[in-house]
Formats: C-alpha cells, structure tokens, sequence
C-alpha cells in the first residue's frame, strides 16, 4: 500500500465525521474562558481523553498536550496565557502509567534520528529503525535530534513533582495558582494524587 493511501483515507474521515459534526454543533455561544478555570497539562496518549477522565465537558478546562505531559517552555507558555489572558487557577500536571517518553532514553532518541526518520518500531523492548529497502530514495536521518531536549524520564512520581517544581518556581506563575499533580493509569482509568 502505498505512504499516501492511508493519508488520504484519515483526511477524507476527519472531513466527512467534521460535516456531521458542524451540522448539529450548538456551542457556538461558549466563551474562550474555561468556566471551570481549569488548566490541564498532560500526555499526548491516544489512550487518555481528559475531558473524560476528569469529568469535564466542552468550555470548561483548557487542555495543554505534549509528549509525556511535561513542562517544556511551551506548555509553561500556554498556562501563563491560560492564567494571564483566560482566567485559569487551578493547573493539573498529569502524567500517566506505561508512557511511551519512559520506554526510551534521550540519547536512543538521537541515535535513532541520526539514522532514520521514518518510525521506530519496537522489538523485544528496543526502539530500532525500519529496515529499508535498496530503493527508497526517502530522506534519511539527521543528527539535530541529539541536540533537543526530549525530556524522557523513568520514574512516574518524579517526573510529576519535578513538573510542578519547575511550573510552581517559575518566574511568570504567580503564587496563588493551584498546581495539583496525578498519574494517571491507562489500565484502570483511575487518577493517584502526587504529592
């Protein structure tokens, strides 16, 4: 099957489930402020819905998604704007059980890249590179990725405090905000305080 085939199949889904979707859509009165003032950063995981885990529905939370839910620049960046400009008081870091960021260190990470940047598969327990054929003229890999931060972790606990340390001493994160941390286990679907 050809690379494009499965592209061009996920476009014309997401076109034709967002037609039916705008037909009965009925919040267009929702205001950009959260109601709940309820900031959420958290994994990218397919296998979590936020809204869902914590009972949350449409215009009440802002939800600030990256790989392993961590507190990169930019997620800091979106729960400043998120206080600063909408009003956001009580910030949730949630990371979660059987991360994909704790199955890989930085440094496979760049190696990897280095390589190959087409997708990693994982045998016996180790990220390796797709085997290529003689004939792809794809672009290979680059050695940037050993320059980025990808912030993987190992332990679920740490990870959590060291996010909430860094969000809570941040020079722009006033004082008063509420900053709460969880794991979250994609097992059980249930949320453990982090303390």
């Amino acid at each position: 099957m050809p690379k494009n085939t499965k592209k061009t199949k996920n476009l014309a889904s997401i076109v034709e489930a967002n037609t039916h979707y705008s037909k009965s859509f009925s919040q267009s009165e929702l205001q950009p402020q959260p109601t709940r003032h309820i900031s959420i950063l958290t994994c990218m995981d397919s296998r979590m819905d936020p809204y869902k885990f914590a009972g949350l529905l449409d215009g009440e939370a802002h939800i600030i998604r990256n790989a392993g839910g961590r507190a990169t620049e930019d997620a800091i960046r979106s729960l400043i704007i998120s206080h600063k400009f909408l009003g956001t008081l009580d910030w949730f870091v949630i990371h979660h059980t059987n991360c994909g960021m704790t199955l890989v260190t930085e440094d496979e990470i760049g190696k990897l890249l280095e390589d190959d940047l087409e997708t990693a598969v994982l045998k016996n327990g180790v990220w390796v590179n797709p085997e290529r054929d003689s004939t792809d003229n794809t672009k290979l890999g680059s050695a940037l990725g050993k320059s980025i931060n990808w912030h993987t972790f190992t332990d679920l606990k740490e990870s959590v405090l060291k996010d909430m340390k860094i969000i809570r001493n941040h020079e722009l994160v006033p004082s008063h905000i509420n900053i709460f941390g969880f794991i979250f286990d994609v097992k059980t679907g249930k949320l453990t305080p982090v303390n």
